[in-house]
């Protein structure tokens, strides 16, 4: 062992180490730092999506709006969004969309019509085409028909092919 300076005190602290050797201390707190900030984020990362988790038993447009709060928080760093995304989790929304389709369907039936087979393409502009007789009368011996079936699907089948509908913005 190398001799100690005398002006240097013979009772050294265990932190303290010797030239060129390994520094425990310095290697336990870099492990803990380490360790401390993983940890610290994956704290703030779980409870930034806590809306999420709570929204994810509600219905799909519900978590999908909380979502998307959730990243706008993120990304901007105003917790508005994130405070409108928790209570906006902690909301139980009624389900319009459920209802509203049993009622969709339940029309179709009372009409006739079996899902999207009924749906006639629609023209872009009626300005100019006028009625004619014919298709007045066809309309009602279609509809005189379906009075005496009681509501079935009665109408001629077009002999020339109808047009797919286009797609007005693609």
């Amino acid at each position: 062992m190398a001799e100690l300076n005398p002006a240097a005190s013979h009772d050294l602290p265990a932190f303290i180490t010797a030239p060129g050797e390994t520094d425990v201390l310095m290697v336990i707190m870099a492990l803990f730092l380490v360790l401390a900030v993983v940890g610290f984020g994956l704290l703030f990362l779980r409870l930034h999506t806590l809306p999420e988790r709570i929204a994810h038993k509600s219905h799909k447009i519900q978590f999908e709006i909380v979502a998307v709060l959730g990243l706008i928080a993120l990304f901007t760093h105003m917790h508005i969004f994130w405070i409108a995304g928790l209570l906006l989790a902690l909301i139980d929304l009624p389900d319009f969309g459920g209802s509203l389709g049993r009622i969709a369907n339940s029309t179709e039936k009372m009409a006739g019509i079996k899902g999207d087979e009924g749906a006639e393409p629609q023209p872009e502009s009626t300005a100019g085409i006028a009625r004619s007789d014919d298709a007045a009368t066809t309309r009602r011996e279609v509809h005189a028909a379906q009075h005496e079936n009681k509501g079935a699907d009665v109408r001629p089948k077009p002999d020339t092919p109808r047009r797919p509908k286009e797609l007005r913005h693609a």
